[in-house]
């Protein structure tokens, strides 16, 4: 009964304050007898979970330094989880590329593969794709964000805006130029192990081999192909998604970014398209959202243009 009376006054006092209720006192003679302090931990879990309370604690302020380092960890996370978990899908596609006369559709390529390799032969060249495509992804979107901030600045408010659709295609084209030279050497030895039998099994004896037979030029010679294939791809990639979540924010879920949740739908959509680019965006929101990275809200008009447009 006492406790029950003394939770009842602290919690009154938690949430009415200037309340004139008298406060529960205990008798000193009674050391077993401590009155619990529930606002205290009324306070650690508005401290731990500031959603409770219809706030949002941000753990970064956007364009910081520890905000570009996240944004890169959330790269690493999404690339390299979901090109590591295709390794079987990608393996299978290469040996069809550099012998068609023995893979000669994906399905027999499995079974072939498995035939002779068994199911651990599905994972050759799992380390390389694991570290480079993470590297990739910590290249590409970290610095992406860096060069969208850097371009937005040298370009103003108003030309930023004006021109946001061409400043997502010069930053995701920036980033991914870094990124392909960041990947390019894991990927030259994923192919050497997956296309050439016999020739080495595990990366870290691929990469000395490598360097002994050709040097430092070996790890490079596929990177022009590289930036051929990814640069418009990932152009197109980041500029549809930041015009479509724009489109999103401003017609389907007029509310503040921090409160529309959008990422929270992808996952079905993930399994409906089954793409990698679906699943890497949503790892890497979920990054974000995970460490409570700021979410801007959408480019809006700077007030210049709306007076102009205005008096036009």
């Amino acid at each position: 009964w006492v406790s029950a009376v003394c939770h009842f006054g602290d919690t009154n006092r938690l949430f009415f304050p200037h309340s004139t209720l008298p406060r529960p006192q205990l008798l000193s003679s009674s050391p077993h007898l401590t009155a619990p302090r529930p606002e205290h931990r009324f306070r650690l879990w508005a401290a731990a979970l500031p959603a409770l309370w219809g706030e949002e604690e941000y753990s970064c302020k956007h364009g910081s330094a520890k905000y570009l380092a996240l944004c890169g960890l959330g790269g690493v996370v999404s690339c390299g989880l979901t090109h590591t978990a295709v390794v079987p899908l990608d393996l299978v596609k290469c040996r069809m590329q550099a012998q068609p006369s023995r893979y000669r559709s994906m399905l027999q390529g499995f079974a072939l593969t498995v035939e002779e390799e068994g199911m651990r032969g599905l994972a050759k060249g799992w380390a390389p794709t694991c570290v480079g495509y993470s590297l990739q992804g910590l290249c590409k979107f970290g610095l992406y964000e860096v060069f969208k901030l850097r371009y937005a600045d040298m370009l103003g408010p108003e030309q930023a805006y004006l021109w946001r659709t061409s400043l997502y295609l010069a930053a995701s084209a920036s980033a991914e130029f870094f990124a392909d030279i960041a990947l390019s050497p894991m990927e030259a030895a994923k192919v050497r192990i997956q296309t050439q039998p016999g020739y080495a099994n595990t990366l870290r004896v691929t990469v000395p081999k490598m360097y002994r037979e050709e040097g430092l030029w070996a790890f490079y010679k596929g990177v022009g192909p590289l930036w051929m294939r990814q640069i418009p791809y990932t152009m197109m990639k980041f500029a549809c998604f930041e015009r479509t979540l724009e489109a999103l924010y401003a017609y389907v879920v007029p509310k503040p970014r921090s409160e529309s949740a959008v990422w929270k739908g992808l996952f079905p959509r993930i399994l409906m398209i089954g793409t990698l680019t679906a699943l890497q965006w949503f790892i890497y929101d979920s990054v974000k959202v995970y460490f409570r990275l700021p979410r801007p809200p959408p480019p809006e008009m700077p007030a210049s243009l709306k007076e102009g447009f205005f008096f036009k």
